[in-house]
Parts: structure tokens; sequence; C-alpha cells
């Protein structure tokens, strides 16, 4: 079985449905607080963060069960090898917004990435499901984005730039973004996940967004294609996507918009902070 032919929609989809009574059953903050270790990306690992990533795991497991080869990339469990492994990969963040969830704040997703090679360049489907607000995003390549099943385009090019969604915005790192942005934002707004903020500029809901440290693969590979496929513009630092590695050891500042011109604006601003 060839991954890439697999019915992707509806895989996710049951991971969501599979998720979905975990958050139920750990209603409030100490019950989803509670840890199991590090995980292979380095932070704690929660409970809930286990236990979403092997609702995704055992979906996996039946591609390989029907011969699909592939290297899965996840947060928690690292990089596994399926069968043969190969080019192929999935790239997985079984919570993004972790400390929303755990904090019980309505902003966090699933995110997951389907690749042909090795780079950013080479994701073939992207789906991102909003648990609080039950959305769903999703593209495949060269077929355009979509949201709930509707096609979504990023908003009109605007000068300056009228909502900007900042991630990773701890205090030190947020005062010499703020400074560079002065003048050209109208309003900011922290999500808090950014597989979430990234999807939104997709959907026209911001104009642009940026992390203001650097990311891992696994936290944006779904959503910057469906950026892409819904006209927007995506940057990993200073290099193209095809340097921008799907696995887990790399990091690099990423950030979207709904123009090129809009993307320069919000470089600026994680210039600002590594200068």
């Amino acid at each position: 079985m060839d991954l890439l032919s697999a019915d992707w929609p509806a895989i996710c989809r049951r991971i969501v449905a599979a998720q979905r009574p975990i958050f139920e059953r750990a209603k409030t903050s100490e019950q989803r607080t509670v840890y199991e270790g590090i995980g292979e990306g380095g932070d704690r690992t929660l409970v809930i963060d286990r236990e979403c990533e092997d609702v995704v795991f055992a979906e996996l497991e039946k591609l390989a069960d029907q011969g699909a080869s592939f290297l899965a990339i996840s947060e928690e469990r690292g990089e596994v090898s399926f069968n043969s492994g190969g080019e192929h990969r999935v790239v997985i963040d079984p919570i993004d917004g972790s400390l929303n969830a755990r904090r019980t704040i309505p902003s966090f997703a699933v995110s997951i990435g389907v690749s042909s090679g090795p780079s950013m360049a080479d994701v073939e489907f992207g789906f991102v499901h909003d648990f609080g607000a039950d959305d769903e995003f999703m593209a495949r390549r060269g077929e355009g984005a979509q949201l709930n099943g509707d096609a979504v385009q990023v908003a009109p090019a605007e000068e300056p730039l009228e909502v900007v969604g900042i991630e990773s915005a701890e205090p030190e790192w947020s005062l010499p973004a703020l400074e560079a942005l002065s003048g050209k934002v109208f309003r900011l707004r922290v999500v808090g996940a950014i597989a979430i903020s990234a999807a939104y500029v997709a959907a026209g809901r911001l104009d642009a967004m940026l992390s203001l440290r650097s990311c891992r693969s696994v936290d944006a590979a779904a959503a910057q294609l469906i950026v892409r496929e819904a006209g927007g513009s995506v940057s990993f630092g200073d290099g193209d996507l095809s340097a921008a590695m799907l696995d887990l050891e790399s990091r690099y500042p990423m950030a979207a918009a709904s123009s090129e011109a809009g993307l320069a604006t919000v470089r600026s601003a994680q210039l600002a902070v590594t200068a």
C-alpha cells in the first residue's frame, strides 16, 4: 500500500473521534496535569499527550499492517520506522497547544502532516483539528485548503496588517518583537498553538503569524501546507521550505502571512528577537 494513497481525511477524523473522550474524561486542569516522563522532543510528557499519541499510532499501525512503509515523527515517541521506512513521513503533534489543553483553555489541536520526502516542501497532506472551536482545517497539495469542508483563502493583503498572531510569547522574547511591529500592525492575538495560529492565517482570520522561538517540524508541518494551499506565504528562518527538515532535531522560527509583504513585516520582528 502506498502511504499517500490512503484515505487521510477519514483516518484523521477517526483520530479526532477517538481523542475526544480523553479530554472529556479529564475535564479539569488538575486531572490533565499528570506527567509520565520526558518525551523524545525534550518536554515533560503529560498522560493526555501519551494517550492522544497512542490513538494516532493505532491508526498508523493499521496502515503498516496493509503494507505501507514510512517514518513517523512524533513529539513524544520520536522517530518510529514502520516496515522498511523509506522517504515517506507522517509528522504528528498529538496535542499542539499542550499548555492550553492542560489549563483547559479551549485552543488546542491535533496536527498531522503526510510527506513524500524529508522537508516541509515535500508535505502532501495537512490536517489540523482545533478541539476548542471544533474546526477542521485540511489541505492536499495542489488542491487548495478547506475549513470544515469549505474552500478557504487568506485575507486580502493590507498595510498595516490588521490582526497578527504571536506564538512562543514569553515576555523576554516579546518585547523586541513588539517594538519591531509598532506602527505596522493594528492588533495582536496570542492563541497559544502554532498550528492553530497558522491555520487561522489560511482561513483569513489572521493576516499573519510568527513564532518568537524556534519551533519543531511537528508544530508546523501540517499547517504550513494549509497556509500555502490557501494562497499564503510561509518561511522557516532564512532558508526555503526544502531546507526545513522534518525531524525532531531541527528548529526554526516559523512565520506565515497572507502576502509576501506581510511575511516580510513579521519576519522583521523575528529578526529583532535574534539580533
